[in-house]
């Protein structure tokens, strides 16, 4: 049986308020799971942006209190949990697991429950971006964290190499969270639909934040895009949320 830990604490992290974290370690594996006070915010396209998307369409959304992952989910992490490592570019563990479709994201997060007793599971599209955007402490920036893309993302704007970075080398935004915007794209639970009131699309799964082979435009907080669930390509991860 793996060792299972869980313990509560509080920092205070590059912002100027106390953010509630807390730490588990599954299978010595340590990750950490941070507090978002929920709130009301209008989804979709900031005023005045020309990259804007059609299906960026500006609404109003109502969250409760979650945690969310301060990173992606790990390769560490996923081989504590699974017994494979489906990532198509390993070797270093706290590399984010990619090259998984939404159903092996669901069997992880299963098995995750199963393991620590708890009920972790992927963000609705609107958690995402609510906590990308910075909560009630969003500063109002185009990308997770700033208006300068390179200072908190993994993109073809300062790519070295075509593959995923480390999790955590940049600037963390204003919840503390890094990489939401860049480095892998990371599943929704949600449905793709055009609009909130279309009909969701069949087999297409929202991925959103944008990976390190694309520009800055759809790394952007609220850009979105749908992806097969059935599909696999290793610019694709995903991050935990917890009630």
């Amino acid at each position: 049986m793996r060792n299972i830990l869980l313990y509560l604490f509080i920092i205070l992290p590059f912002t100027a308020f106390a953010q509630e974290v807390r730490t588990f370690d599954v299978g010595g594996v340590k990750f950490k799971m941070i507090f978002v006070e929920g709130g009301t915010f209008t989804m979709g396209a900031l005023p005045g942006d020309p990259d804007a998307d059609a299906d960026e369409v500006r609404h109003e959304v109502t969250l409760r209190d979650y945690y969310i992952g301060e990173t992606e989910v790990t390769q560490a992490l996923w081989e504590a949990v699974m017994p494979k490592n489906r990532s198509k570019h390993r070797g270093n563990g706290q590399c984010p697991v990619e090259y998984v479709t939404y159903d092996m994201c669901k069997d992880f997060i299963a098995r995750l429950n199963t393991l620590t007793g708890l009920l972790f599971r992927l963000p609705t599209e609107a958690e995402w971006e609510y906590a990308a955007r910075g909560g009630r402490h969003s500063k109002g920036y185009i990308y997770a964290g700033s208006n300068n893309i390179d200072e908190v993302a993994y993109t073809l704007n300062n790519v070295t190499e075509r593959v995923h970075k480390p999790v955590g080398q940049f600037k963390p935004n204003e919840l503390g969270l890094y990489d939401m915007s860049g480095n892998v794209w990371e599943w929704c639970d949600d449905w793709y639909r055009k609009t909130p009131s279309s009909k969701p699309s069949s087999n297409f799964h929202v991925i959103r934040g944008g990976g390190y082979d694309c520009s800055p435009r759809y790394c952007r907080s609220t850009n979105r895009y749908l992806y097969d669930q059935r599909r696999r390509r290793d610019l694709v991860g995903f991050r935990l949320v917890l009630n």
